[in-house]
């Protein structure tokens, strides 16, 4: 063990030092006290006992921290041991100087630090625990403070020295509030002391009374009134502007996801669940009867008075058709106002978003206002009671309802209806008998007020005016025009109408131009109040002017109206609701309650079902039914006009020549016509039939006039498809070319069709005979019948004429003159006058008897000629042409109803189809066509029951919201 302090421990710590060098070696000052003695001692030659000792063994190691790891040698001829000793002494000198700034700073970082924080933790600890009181802050905020620039908002608040160079010199503000207290005191103690606001009207009584008062003070207190009115002006722009940006953080607000916004949702559905009641009670009764109670705001006034240019200022848009003195207002427009996050317009049966913000999307709503308007307006109307829903939604909107009425008149004038005043006096009382309903009256200050007809009609309908605000509009050009500006006082403190009201108010919507925007607008009205000696002069109050304040003050009323009646008016709904189903169950316990939107649907379905049914009818059925009809329709023109004039000829080649000819005159013209026309009617008849089998399947009644609606406009509709006629005409023209009979069984075919046919028309042809000639003998005797002296004169002929056939049985199908004057002659004989018309007459029916009946007896004889007809043998007695006739028409009619069948099945039932749906579609849309169709006390109950049960729902969700709220 070394001593400590002799010169063997000295000797050892400088080699520890020397030998560590390279080494960041650092030893504790509590170990390096006395070792810093003997170091000090040696190597400085202090000798002072009092000098720290451990500050020179600190500059010692730390300048030897600083040197090489081995020292230079020293210079030959001086010790190497005084060289190293006066080396390490100049450095540890200048590192102790350079050092001790560096140590002071930073004690005193450290120290500083060490005290501001025990400081922090004090005053921490003295503040309370406030974390339990997080969940009154809302999440959104915490959201919404993540996203806001702080840095931006800070530099849109307005500086400190703008807002002290807003506030008012209070020095001389001090010295003028003495002056009017010098000036008070003076007054006598039965005057009415003097207020800020009424300076004015004490201007005015001070200059009147020059006893108490003098110019100098007059001076004064016209000072102190236009520094008040500064000051209050330079706050009003202050406001404005927070309120500017207040309304941007607001618009980002209720841009956030709707899970953070709890509270703005309950707001913006809270007037949409009120307007939705609304437009279903305006569709349940078109009346506006007495049931309905519900608050809104009713906007009345005279035409041209400028009610829609206040709402479209309460809107904060330009919404609404404009003209110059014409009426523009044709119907009720309910405008429901709501606050979101962008400035847009709806309307209630249209997804279409109006932006507000762009002058082509309000352009392009005025037009559909106007066109709404005039398409609610019956033909010789001028207005009408049909209400045009509307939702206009914006940042800083008030929510409320507004229904903008057509302005009332005085006097119809050219284009009017008749009744024009009658109607708008009836349809304005009819909104304002509603007890809950706000009056928003609008009175036009630039005209007399003795002209106004809308007072007298608002004071009958709220005669205390517990539910009126009176506005008045264009105060700008009455302050201009009138010589009397009191007057204006006089109106808006109710003194010069009749009429009573809870609120008066004065406001300029604008110059009058209607390319104004709304921004400038409101920048003329403030300007105007600014400015006005109306306002300067006391004669309006603050809170009345502007439509900001109006708007404000009729939000607060509708709101405070509609909670005090809306839960009364559940009520109502609800005893309404029972007293429906009860009358419900007692009449039709058995059926559903299905209103007239479902009994359509369900109609809609049974007649879709009976036109699919057409597309199951067999081929076989359409054949056969149009093959029928065809040959009705055709059978008479084939007849008279082809068969008989070609087979009187009595010449075989004669015959076939003529069939030829008359056959292509009537494929060309006239058969391709009658085919189609038979289809169409072929197919209006089975569905017709179709519709009438599935009514008689315990189908409700009720569709029957729907039904029938929908079948006849289906087939108004129906268009057959005209370039199948070329086609058709083609092929029925090369089927009654062809004239090669196959087979026996088309033969016996052919020869059956012409018998039949043959046979019908002789049946007609005797018939006709009958009604010449009169009853035979028979019915005379057992009938007690007797001819007229015509019918005798037809059956002296007829026995005459059949003489004459019996006489000549080849005889042709007219007679000659000869022949009638000698039957006329032969007549004349028994006393028997006639005429030669008549003669003739008689004769072809004769004829045509005679002529069937021989073609008939030939047709049985044609039984036997299918072989002749097969080897092309002559036989004048088996030549059969006509039965090839028939044959060729038959064959003909088997090929156009297979071929008008196809037609049929392949394109204009499902043509049919769709026109039936097209009608549907498009009744289903018109609920006035429903309406008519589909009617009953059944369907009517249960369209009250579902609207008073919607309504009652509806209010019942409203109210919820409305006590969320609160």
């Amino acid at each position: 063990m070394l001593r400590v302090g002799s010169k063997a421990a000295c000797m050892a710590c400088r080699n520890l030092v020397s030998t560590n060098m390279g080494v960041r070696f650092r030893v504790p000052l509590q170990k390096l006290h006395p070792l810093s003695r003997a170091i000090h001692h040696r190597y400085s030659g202090n000798t002072n006992p009092q000098r720290p000792p451990h500050r020179t063994a600190a500059r010692y190691f730390t300048s030897m921290s600083r040197l090489p790891m081995r020292p230079p040698k020293p210079p030959p001829g001086s010790g190497g041991r005084n060289y190293q000793q006066q080396r390490g002494f100049w450095v540890a000198r200048l590192a102790a100087r350079l050092l001790k700034l560096r140590y002071i700073l930073l004690g005193s970082a450290v120290g500083g630090g060490y005290t501001a924080k025990k400081t922090y933790e004090e005053w921490k600890d003295m503040l309370p625990d406030f974390s339990e009181y997080n969940w009154v802050i809302p999440d959104f905020v915490w959201e919404l403070s993540e996203q806001i620039d702080l840095d931006k908002l800070a530099k849109a608040l307005p500086e400190i020295e703008e807002i002290a160079k807003l506030l008012p010199d209070m020095d001389k503000i001090g010295e003028n509030f003495t002056f009017l207290k010098s000036l008070l005191s003076s007054e006598t103690s039965g005057d009415p002391p003097l207020n800020a606001t009424d300076a004015s009207a004490a201007a005015a009584q001070d200059a009147s009374d020059k006893q108490y008062k003098k110019s100098s003070d007059k001076e004064k207190v016209d000072q102190l009134q236009e520094e008040l009115l500064r000051t209050q002006l330079k706050y009003q722009r202050m406001l404005e502007r927070l309120e500017k940006e207040n309304k941007e953080l607001r618009k980002v607000v209720l841009q956030k996801d709707d899970k953070g916004i709890h509270q703005r949702k309950v707001k913006k559905s809270l007037i949409d669940l009120y307007s939705e009641v609304l437009d279903i009670l305006s569709d349940y009764d078109a009346n506006y009867n007495t049931q309905d109670h519900l608050p809104r705001v009713v906007v009345v006034g005279d035409q041209s008075a400028g009610k829609t240019s206040v709402l479209e200022m309460i809107a904060q848009a330009r919404i609404f058709p404009r003209g110059s003195g014409e009426m523009m207002t044709r119907s009720p427009v309910k405008v429901t106002l709501s606050e979101g996050p962008h400035h847009v317009a709806l309307f209630k049966d249209s997804g279409r978003e109006f932006d507000l913000t762009k002058e082509e999307d309000l352009a392009a709503l005025r037009h559909e206002i106007e066109l709404r308007m005039r398409k609610s307006v019956k033909e010789g109307q001028t207005v009408s009671s049909e209400t045009i829903s509307l939702s206009v939604k914006g940042p800083g909107i008030q929510r409320m309802v507004l229904v903008d009425l057509p302005g009332v008149i005085s006097t119809v004038t050219a284009g009017m209806a008749s009744d024009t005043k009658e109607t708008i006096f009836s349809i304005s009382k009819a909104y304002m008998q509603n007890p809950n309903a706000i009056i928003l009256c609008i009175q036009d200050g630039s005209v007399d007020a003795e002209r106004s007809i809308v007072t007298d009609l608002v004071s009958q309908m709220d005669p205390h005016g517990k539910r009126t605000i009176f506005v008045l509009t264009k105060v700008d050009l009455a302050e201009k025009n009138l010589a009397s500006p009191s007057r204006i006082q006089q109106i808006v403190e109710g003194k010069l109408f009749p009429m009573k009201a809870l609120g008066y108010f004065a406001v300029v919507t604008g110059k009058g131009s209607s390319g104004e925007s709304i921004d400038s607008i409101k920048d003329y009205e403030e300007d105007f109040f600014q400015n006005s000696r109306l306002l300067r002069d006391g004669m309006l109050k603050a809170h009345q002017v502007t439509t900001k304040n109006l708007s404000l003050a009729v939000s607060d009323c509708f709101w405070k109206m509609v909670r005090e009646s809306v839960e009364q008016q559940a009520d109502v709904f609800k005893a309404s609701r029972f007293n429906l189903e009860t009358e419900w169950k007692n009449n039709y316990p058995r059926l559903r309650e299905l209103d007239r939107n479902e009994l359509f649907e369900k109609a809609k379905n049974e007649i879709l079902d009976e036109v699919i049914s057409l597309s199951q009818v067999t081929p076989q059925h359409w054949e056969s039914i149009l093959q029928r009809k065809l040959w009705e329709r055709v059978s008479t023109h084939v007849i008279e006009n082809i068969y008989l004039p070609a087979a009187q000829t009595m010449d075989s080649g004669t015959f076939n020549t003529t069939i030829d000819i008359k056959l292509k005159q009537w494929t060309d013209k006239q058969l391709p016509h009658k085919a189609l026309e038979v289809a169409w009617e072929t197919l209006q008849e089975e569905f017709a039939r179709f519709m009438a089998e599935y009514k008689g399947k315990d189908q409700d009644d009720i569709f029957d006039k729907l039904k029938e609606a929908v079948k006849d406009e289906s087939i108004k509709r129906h268009k057959w498809n005209e370039r199948a006629m070329d086609s058709l005409r083609v092929i029925q023209h090369n089927a009654l070319e062809d004239r090669s009979i196959t087979d026996k069984p088309q033969w016996d075919a052919a020869i059956q069709f012409m018998e039949e046919t043959l046979q019908s028309r002789l049946k007609d042809t005797e018939s006709v005979i009958r009604d010449m000639v009169g009853p035979d003998w028979k019915q005379r005797w057992l009938n007690w019948k007797n001819r007229t002296p015509e019918q005798h004169i037809r059956n002296e002929t007829k026995n005459e004429l059949e003489r004459l056939l019996k006489l000549h049985e080849d005889h042709t199908a007219y007679l000659a003159n000869d022949e009638v004057t000698t039957v006329r002659k032969n007549l004349e004989g028994r006393a028997v006058e006639v005429d030669p018309v008549l003669i003739k007459d008689t004769w072809h029916q004769l004829y045509r008897r005679h002529f069937l009946q021989k073609a008939l007896s030939h047709c049985n004889l044609c039984r036997r000629g299918f072989y002749y007809y097969q080897r092309h043998f002559v036989d004048s007695e088996l030549e059969c042409n006509d039965v090839v006739l028939f044959w060729r028409i038959q064959r003909m009619l088997v090929i156009t109803a297979n071929t008008l069948r196809q037609q049929l099945t392949n394109t204009e039932v499902r043509r049919l189809e769709k026109n039936v749906k097209e009608v549907l579609d498009d009744f289903g849309e018109d609920m006035e066509k429903k309406t008519q169709l589909i009617t009953g006390r059944r369907v009517q109950l249960a369209e009250d029951l579902k609207k008073v049960r919607e309504i009652q729902e509806k209010l019942e969700a409203f109210i919820e919201a409305l006590h969320k709220e609160k």
